[in-house]
Order: C-alpha cells, then structure tokens, then sequence
C-alpha cells in the first residue's frame, strides 16, 4: 500500500520519519530533497506572536495532488511528500513539508522548489497573523508569484 501523498495536519511532523517513509527502500533513489517551512517572529515589518492557517478541506488536497502529478510528469521524481499544517501556530513551529526523490539530485531540487512554488500560490490556504496591531490576513507576495512565473515559461 503506497503512502498518502498529502496530509493536511494540526500536529506536529517528524523530519527524519517522513523521509525514511518517503524512500520507502526504493533502490532507484539516487537523491532526496526536502523544504521545511516554519513559523517566523515577524512578516512585512511587523511582530508576528502567532499565526493561524485554514484550508478548504478536499479542495486543498486535491490541489496539491495535481501539483504532485505535473512534478511527477515534468521532472521524473519517483516519490513527493507534502505535509501542511493548519490551526493555530508559534514562531518556530513546522509549518510546511515538502520532500521528493529523484535518480538524481538535479531532479529533486527542481521538482522540490516546483512543489513549494506552486503550493505557495495556488493552494487554498488561508493565513491569519496575530501583531501587536492586531489580526491581519496575509495576501499572496509578489515574490511568490514571480517565483511561480518562471515555471511557466
């Protein structure tokens, strides 16, 4: 039975369980990249004490399957795994994890930066920041979207 691919998860992930999941004895893997995204202590300026994630639960999986399957498609990866917190979060904590495996390193860190990129952008998410302000929606980043464009070309 191969392993879900995606998990949409309050608790917490542990790295190196995942990984070794991930590759599973897979004696084709050559190479294993993952990005862990966490939770800082400040956005655009401001103090962040906290931050809390939404999704639109089926939707957001099924989003991000596809991503997984174009990587697949576009880069020969053998295996992807994408974990993605939500609820309320603090500074320091796992957000996102994203990890793939590949023949060969060049692969895996094309595919693992694709499936950051897209997930970052097109994934239904919705983030909440707490500041000294007070609550705030956080928007897509520009940069995100630049990031997301040179896939397209």
């Amino acid at each position: 039975m191969q392993a879900a691919r995606v998990s949409i998860q309050t608790e917490d992930f542990d790295v190196s369980a995942e990984l070794a999941a991930l590759r599973g004895g897979d004696a084709r893997v050559g190479a294993v990249c993952s990005f862990i995204g966490t939770v800082r202590d400040r956005n655009e300026g401001a103090a962040v004490a906290s931050m809390e994630l939404e999704h639109y639960p089926g939707m957001t999986e099924k989003s991000i399957e596809a991503i997984i399957d174009e990587a697949v498609q576009r880069f020969g990866i053998h295996g992807a795994r994408v974990i993605h917190r939500i609820g309320p979060l603090q500074p320091l904590d796992q957000i996102v994890l994203v990890a793939v495996t590949a023949s060969h390193r060049g692969m895996a860190f094309q595919a693992c930066e694709y499936i950051m990129d897209y997930l970052k952008s097109l994934a239904p998410f919705w983030k909440k920041e707490q500041t000294p302000e007070g609550a705030r929606w956080v928007d897509a980043r520009v940069s995100d979207e630049e990031a997301l464009a040179r896939w397209r070309q």
